[in-house]
């Protein structure tokens, strides 16, 4: 555990507070091959590989300037509006070693005190799945329109099971835009397969088949999901297993052959979820319809009252180019209400179906409540339309959407005992831990800065204040949680709204250096 008692030297004291330069093999190793070569490896979803030290070096300013403006690893939603499960965050820490080891030159440091780099056998997450499957070969040609083909798996599964994880991996990443995983237990879809001479068939809006069960999708920045302990996803015995691919406007010959990697249960008593759009730009739409005329910033909401006992376990935010924010939450039926996801900057190529760290139950008559923000105008840098045109309801991506697709079951108020995440921060590679820690050399007749209790709870009490000046608490991604005017040598912040996790509380001198820092445990 951090220890909450450490303080970090700064600004003005540098000289008496010099830290050694971090390097590469002691300190930067660790963070990259934990939190970025998962994706920046050879056939990894990133634009370069970052698997060695003369991989990492040529990019070492694109990394230091990504982090610091935590862009990368990417991970859309507000963590203070709610933590999720499996969150992609650095800490302020690592952001810092990042920071001093560009700005020190980069060193590369001893070859031998670096970890090995992560070994990657497959671009499966799923590495032995029970039922895996590709699409037959497709050459995806030339248009000026959006293309959603259907392909019919191969799948043989003659008895009834369960979808515990699922998993795409799209065969070509430069035209897939999203693939939508559904069963059909009709042999409609093979059926049009058939009567198409090329490999799948068109289908615009879905697969074409009525009564088809949605179990999973892949969109950019997506990971496979798993679903908490004793639920899945019906699997029917003999259905067939039906992808839809959108390869958008503008593709030109391109092969593509994606894959669909199924974990099953197996065996035993296993509760029935769903995968479906509750919040969607259809019925629940309260101020539709979904229409954005030029020039104009619009938001639209949508809700939805829950019928029956419900547990929620999962939630995925879809929209397009428009769109700038997309935020979710439920009001219980007490007034209570439950913050669920928000995300303040949308980025259409980052999205993706987001757990929860515990299941959430929802009584009957809760409300469930979503908000979209578009803009339409030429403010926005990914509008599709220069000037900016009408955009309505649509599949493409010049058009828009409004979807809160939740994973849900039948619902029981113990369901919230069920744990998927409580970890703080990804487990580094290997155990690594940076040798290096900033500025923890105090200087001369400066005293500590010391927080207190361990953990903190309804309160943080700062002791060791150099005022006067103004100290600034933020969490783990940089983020202010408040501003308070130092006067005395000790300050004491109501901490009960803040969200379980690590935070900096930094002091700053008159001229905005900072000048003292401490950690800070919230429970």
């Amino acid at each position: 555990m951090r220890t909450l008692f450490s303080a970090v030297l700064l600004g003005p004291f540098a000289a008496a507070a010099q830290s050694p330069t971090p390097t590469w093999s002691a300190d930067i190793a660790c963070i990259v091959y934990t939190h970025c070569a998962s994706c920046h490896r050879e056939g990894g979803a990133g634009h370069f590989p970052l698997t060695s030290f003369t991989e990492a070096f040529p990019y070492r300013n694109d990394i230091r300037d990504a982090t610091q403006l935590r862009l990368m690893p990417p991970w859309p939603p507000d963590e203070d509006y709610r933590s999720l499960a499996h969150e992609r965050l650095l800490t302020t820490e690592e952001v810092d070693l990042i920071a001093a080891w560009v700005n020190g030159g980069a060193p590369e440091g001893d070859p031998n005190l670096a970890p090995p780099p992560p070994a990657f056998e497959s671009d499966w997450v799923i590495a032995q799945p029970d039922i895996t499957a590709r699409m037959e070969e497709y050459v995806v040609p030339p248009s000026s329109n959006d293309n959603y083909r259907c392909f019919v798996l191969p799948i043989n599964n003659p008895v009834d099971r369960y979808i515990t994880g699922f998993e795409v991996v799209p065969g070509n990443t430069a035209v897939v835009h999203h693939v939508l995983v559904f069963t059909d237990e009709t042999g409609q879809a093979a059926q049009l397969d058939a009567g198409d001479p090329e490999p799948g068939y068109a289908s615009f809006g879905g697969i074409g088949v009525s009564g088809a069960k949605l179990v999973g999708e892949w969109v950019p920045g997506a990971e496979p999901y798993f679903t908490p302990p004793g639920m899945g996803l019906p699997l029917p015995a003999n259905a067939d297993l039906v992808i839809q691919v959108h390869y958008p406007a503008g593709s030109t010959f391109a092969l593509d052959s994606t894959r669909v990697n199924l974990q099953l249960s197996p065996g035993g008593f296993v509760r029935e979820m769903a995968l479906d759009p509750v919040l969607d730009h259809g019925p629940t739409l309260i101020d539709g319809p979904l229409v954005i005329p030029p020039g104009v910033v619009k938001t639209f909401h949508n809700q939805y009252t829950v019928p029956l006992p419900a547990t929620i376990t999962a939630i995925g935010p879809h929209a397009h180019l428009l769109c700038t924010r997309m935020k979710a939450f439920a009001v219980l039926p007490g007034n209570d209400t439950v913050p669920l996801i928000d995300i303040p900057e949308w980025d259409f190529r980052w999205q993706g179906l987001y757990a929860f760290r515990r299941p959430i139950h929802l009584p009957v008559g809760t409300v469930l409540h979503g908000e979209a923000t578009y803009d339409n105008t030429t403010n926005n840098p990914d509008n599709p339309n220069d000037p900016p045109q009408w955009v309505t309801l649509g599949e493409a991506t010049t058009d828009e959407m409004m979807l809160f697709y939740f994973g849900w079951t039948y619902g029981f108020p113990a369901d919230t005992l069920i744990v998927v995440d409580t970890a703080a921060h990804a487990a580094h590679h290997l155990d690594c831990t940076p040798s290096t820690v900033l500025g923890l050399e105090e200087a001369a007749g400066m005293p500590a800065l010391t927080a207190y209790p361990v953990p903190a709870e309804d309160v943080v009490h700062l002791t060791g204040l150099a005022a006067p000046g103004a100290l600034e608490l933020l969490d783990a991604a940089g983020r202010m949680h408040g501003r308070w005017t130092v006067a005395g040598a000790s300050l004491t912040l109501e901490a009960d709204h803040l969200p379980a996790g690590v935070y900096t509380a930094i002091l700053r001198d008159r001229q905005g250096s900072p000048v003292q820092r401490a950690r800070v445990l919230k429970r």
